[in-house]
């Protein structure tokens, strides 16, 4: 065992992580798709952008951002004076990985009379390269702003923008990246489990392909799927997404019954992230003792970043016109 990963003999890891996040004057984030015992100990749980938000605005030293890369990356470029750290730097993301910006410039280049609205799940260089960045739940709103004759890209993820364009009818030029987790769900395999509950409804995430979105009586992001868990009138739910998230459900709704949608081996083992799995105690504790794996973008590429999440952010909020954005279009240097 290494320096790095040594830890003294019958260290107390919840009582050490409380004592160095109170020394650090840290914030512990943790994705709806992390394990539960890190859920149950951040100060904040939540999707990506959401919680990068939240972390910014506290008095926070330090995000400990208990996610993949992409999504320490976006608290970085929101927060440029914290320090971020992510518990293991390995924890990336397939379609941050299906994208790889050399490719994206190069594709981009080959169209320039498309502007290009990406997705989140993407690398800082990405966002870069991208004219709007778009989360699940704004995606339609922000695309739906857009001129009806502007040609547009859409990435990394195909089934995201496929679902956008059979729900508004908006043809898109598709980047081909998918996210391994919901592509791991089986179409049979769901049949099998609604028919064992013919009364439950499912609740599936958009990233998932469109032979398991066509059996969804809701399509939605994180937020949404856990809100339509509670307003739902039955008492049994089939969630399609990475299946941790069901253990918010089950604390927020504990007469409830939630059942992961299931892989192709009949239960969904395969549906849990390994790159969120990648994350554990022992790494965070070990991150915030030495603030590191640290997250470092280059000022010059953070703000090329930021330029595509704050014309999100405007364009979400509904408080700023089209027209008071600018020309959308990335141009270069």
């Amino acid at each position: 065992m290494n320096a790095r990963t040594e830890m003294p003999t019958g260290t107390d890891l919840l009582a050490e992580i409380d004592r160095l996040r109170r020394e650090r004057n840290a914030v512990i984030l943790g994705h709806y798709y992390q394990r539960p015992e890190i859920q149950d100990l951040a100060d904040f749980v939540g999707d990506s952008l959401d919680l990068s938000r939240k972390a910014a605005a506290t008095d926070a030293d330090v995000i400990a951002f208990c996610g993949v890369r992409f999504m320490a990356e976006t608290a970085k470029i929101l927060s440029p004076d914290k320090t971020v750290i992510l518990p293991d730097m390995d924890a990336g993301c397939s379609l941050e990985d299906s994208c790889p910006p050399e490719q994206f410039a190069a594709f981009r280049a080959q169209h320039p009379d498309h502007i290009a609205l990406t997705y989140i799940n993407c690398s800082t260089e990405v966002k870069a390269l991208s004219d709007i960045i778009v989360t699940s739940s704004s995606a339609e709103k922000i695309l739906s702003q857009l001129p009806a004759d502007q040609k547009v890209i859409f990435g990394p993820d195909r089934n995201l923008g496929g679902y956008l364009t059979r729900k508004t009818g908006r043809e898109m030029l598709l980047w081909p990246g998918v996210c391994i987790v919901h592509e791991a769900f089986s179409e049979t395999e769901l049949l099998k489990l609604k028919a064992q509950y013919p009364t439950a409804p499912v609740a599936a995430h958009p990233e998932c392909p469109a032979i398991i979105l066509d059996h969804a009586d809701y399509v939605g992001s994180t937020s949404g799927i856990l809100a339509y868990a509670a307003d739902f009138p039955g008492d049994t739910l089939i969630v399609a997404t990475e299946p941790h998230i069901i253990h918010q459900m089950e604390k927020a709704l504990p007469h409830k019954r939630f059942i992961g949608a299931p892989g192709a081996d009949g239960n969904c083992n395969c549906n849990i992230c390994p790159y969120m799995a990648l994350n554990t105690l022992e790494k965070l504790y070990i991150a915030l003792r030495d603030l590191s794996p640290r997250i470092e973008i280059e000022e010059g590429l953070r703000l090329k970043a930021k330029v595509s999440l704050d014309r999100m952010l405007a364009m979400a909020s509904g408080t700023v016109g089209l027209g008071d954005l600018g020309p959308l279009r990335v141009t270069g240097d």
